[in-house]
């Protein structure tokens, strides 16, 4: 297997396990280069990079770039070049490169996150349609009703029998919607507020949803700050429409909040000598001169450094 092969094996695997990266492809050389055109890379939420993008020159610079790309979930080509400067084209971000082999890369940055999450509780014709337009625009779905069978909610990814919604592992990329028609409204709720999921609706009329906020208080249940009555701003309609509605609300919302993903991006310094980027953990380089930590990108530029100091001091 080549490890290209073994990149994109990889990237099926991360994408079964809903977990966020980057796939990083080399799109055009110039040599000399150590990469090719159609090298890959998987870049990690937590930073590791699996595959080849080329050497040290271009490797911390694609890592960085692919954790904002993660963070803002916009792909981007990465200009890798001695001579490049910041020509501010949309899609386009331009890297000087310092390397001694003065070569050209341009790495195309294409983020791959999790399908958002649609958690539906009830069995009603408002919580099947939801699932069934969920399903159709990309979304994972999760139907949530008690006693439920796989055969109930045929479109959905996944079915639970009950209101613990542990299985669904509910996150920052979820998106619930409470649509039991009154049956059991509270209890699906208090359920769902345990988690930090991005959305809470309920679906209700105004006074029934005032109701069942009251009722919640009652018990004492925190959080009911952020359960919104599902597409507040439709008025009358069919169970469909109102389906319909909540998730154009839903969708408009989500996307407001695009590129908010709290991705950690490493701390870099600059190399005194040849200017380049470098990672400060685990940098394989590094000088301590009084109270100062200096960091370089490879043996000749500290090499050079030290050499530049010594002259300083002597002279």
């Amino acid at each position: 297997m080549s490890l290209t092969d073994d990149v994109l094996d990889r990237a099926a695997e991360l994408r079964r396990r809903g977990e966020t990266f980057v796939v990083a492809t080399v799109v055009r050389v110039e040599p000399p280069t150590s990469a090719q055109a159609g090298d890959k890379a998987l870049i990690t939420a937590d930073g590791k990079l699996w595959g080849w993008v080329g050497g040290s020159c271009s490797e911390g610079l694609v890592r960085r770039e692919a954790l904002v790309a993660m963070g803002d979930a916009q792909p981007r080509l990465v200009k890798i070049a001695p001579d490049e400067s910041p020509d501010h084209q949309p899609g386009v971000v331009s890297h000087l490169s310092t390397c001694p082999s003065a070569g050209r890369l341009d790495v195309f940055i294409d983020p791959q996150l999790p399908r958002p999450l649609l958690l539906v509780v009830g069995d009603t014709p408002a919580a099947h349609t939801l699932i069934k337009l969920g399903a159709t625009i990309g979304y994972s779905t999760c139907a949530v009703h008690p006693g439920a069978l796989p055969s109930d909610f045929p479109e959905a990814n996944t079915v639970l029998d009950s209101l613990d919604v542990a299985p669904a592992e509910p996150n920052g990329s979820t998106w619930a919607v409470v649509a039991t028609m009154g049956h059991y409204d509270e209890d699906a709720i208090e359920a769902l507020v345990r988690y930090d999921v991005a959305y809470i609706g309920l679906v209700a009329s105004r006074r029934r949803a005032a109701t069942v906020l009251g009722v919640l208080q009652g018990r004492g249940v925190r959080g009911l700050e952020r359960v919104r009555r599902a597409a507040d701003s439709s008025v009358g309609g069919s169970q469909e429409e109102i389906a319909l509605a909540t998730l154009a609300e839903i969708a408009a919302e989500r996307h407001a909040h695009r590129g908010r993903y709290a991705i950690p991006v490493p701390e870099i310094a600059m190399d005194p000598i040849c200017g380049m980027q470098v990672e400060v953990t685990g940098a394989l380089h590094t000088l301590t001169v009084g109270e100062t930590t200096y960091y370089f990108c490879g043996a000749g530029c500290l090499d050079a450094f030290r050499l530049r100091e010594g002259q300083s001091i002597s002279g």
